[in-house]
């Protein structure tokens, strides 16, 4: 029989399950009780500690072992908002729980009497304690929500279950950004995940603008540069890498590498079949999109290049970056559209929301945690050797136009690194220099897009 108070555990452990939820977990929670005192507290945690043993049930029982000094968990409940499966069960038994409560039954991983009952098997040295059904509604409902969001989803672009989607409902109403969204997910690379990409302009015209962001940005960076290209009578193509913006997003830091974005972005082009492209690149839209070119050059024909680098990993990374680098590892929740606000007083609210909007819990955020270490250190880093390919192409074989501007402000990688990137440019003139802008020097777009026009246009 339930008892008074279980109720109210079990909305505790409700509690874990939606935190679990909001870092992409599936949503089940649990807390580990003694003498009416809640001791210890677990959510799923799998996905997020590559650790296919961190269930809640297992999280909880392991805080409250190392609570109590003992793995032997005698007089305790545990409370768990889904019937447990056979290893957490194996587990609650062995730490010989008193007791087990949980909500919603599990009619395909059960053991609770759902599928087996391990708990009633006689022959076990231990008997525990099972009670099932407590606040089960709200228990199922929160489960069938959480699936029930993967599902909305147009049919030919399914959600993977390694990956998240940011809500629609986060970017509207966005100021300055009126185009209609475009998704791929057939790419051989993708492997199903979605990209969102911005394609505006007649798809014939005489010059197609590839504008590639970086971190932590998105296509919302090109704003103010997509309204000059089109007056020009071009076509603007501008991807958001998977992890940013309107893309899906893994679950897994580990699922973002270099070559694998790399190759992402060279089937993109290839699909979408762009010809006579100015390549627009800033931040690692520069240190993967510097090396697309060699790949296919007579697909461009130009390069509009801004505070970005070629991490070839043969000379240092500025201090800038490795400060940088330092600050998101010691902050890796750190607000985005505070970031851009710091560098960009000029910015209204609203932008600086819109900075934010991709990134709405911290499940969303792996790429941003992932990308400052893959940039190219050593020259045995992934992602060098193919960097100092590029290198030697713009040196020796780039036939195309090429332009630089470059944000002054930029503490990470301003004019050192930019002049010494145009060493390794042949061809290319002296840079447009902007003494108010910072890193995200497309927030002082506009210019930068009209100077580009005239400078292609010749």
């Amino acid at each position: 029989m339930p008892l008074p108070d279980d109720s109210a555990f079990m909305q505790l452990a409700l509690a874990e399950a939606r935190a679990a939820a909001a870092a992409g977990e599936v949503p089940v929670g649990a807390v580990v009780v003694k003498d009416g005192v809640v001791i210890a507290s677990g959510r799923n945690a799998p996905i997020a500690r590559h650790d296919p043993t961190a269930h809640a049930e297992v999280q909880a029982l392991r805080a409250a072992a190392e609570r109590l000094g003992n793995y032997r968990l005698e007089g305790c409940t545990l409370y768990v908002t889904l019937e447990p499966c056979a290893m957490c069960s194996g587990a609650m038994l062995h730490a010989r729980l008193a007791r087990v409560v949980y909500g919603a039954a599990d009619p395909k991983t059960g053991v609770a009497g759902s599928v087996l009952d391990l708990f009633g098997e006689p022959r076990l040295n231990h008997q525990t304690r099972i009670e099932g059904g407590v606040l089960a509604a709200d228990c199922g409902a929160l489960l069938r929500d959480f699936f029930q969001e993967r599902r909305m989803q147009t049919p030919t672009h399914p959600l993977r279950e390694d990956a998240l989607r940011t809500p629609e409902r986060a970017f509207e109403d966005l100021p300055g950004y009126p185009w209609a969204p475009h998704y791929l997910s057939e790419l051989p690379a993708l492997a199903g995940l979605r990209l969102h990409h911005l394609d505006e302009g007649p798809r014939d015209a005489p010059r197609t603008w590839l504008c590639v962001h970086g971190n932590p940005a998105w296509s919302y960076l090109y704003r103010h540069m997509i309204p000059v290209f089109l007056a020009a009578g071009d076509r603007v193509v501008a991807p958001d890498l998977i992890g940013f913006g309107k893309s899906d997003k893994p679950k897994r830091e580990g699922a973002h590498r270099f070559g694998w974005h790399r190759q992402v972005l060279l089937e993109f082009v290839e699909r979408l079949d762009l010809r006579r492209v100015v390549l627009v690149v800033q931040d690692w839209g520069g240190i993967l999109g510097l090396t697309l070119p060699m790949a296919a050059p007579e697909r461009y024909r130009g390069l509009l290049v801004m505070n970005t680098t070629l991490a070839t990993g043969e000379t240092p990374l500025s201090p800038g970056f490795l400060a940088w680098r330092e600050m998101c590892a010691k902050k890796p929740d750190f607000a985005v559209g505070r970031l851009f606000a710091r560098g960009n007083p000029h910015m209204s609210e609203a932008e600086c929301r819109a900075y934010d909007a991709p990134f709405p819990d911290r499940g969303h955020r792996a790429a941003l945690r992932a990308f400052p270490p893959l940039v190219p250190e050593h020259p045995d880093s992934e992602g060098a050797a193919v960097s100092r390919e590029a290198r030697d192409f713009w040196r020796e074989r780039w036939q195309g136009e090429s332009l630089m501007a470059i944000g002054l402000q930029d503490p990470v990688l301003g004019e050192p690194v930019m002049q010494a990137l145009r060493a390794d440019i042949r061809g290319c003139p002296e840079p447009l220099l902007l003494p108010q802008a910072g890193h995200f020097v497309q927030e002082h777009g506009e210019a930068i897009a009209r100077a580009a026009v005239t400078h292609f246009s010749r």
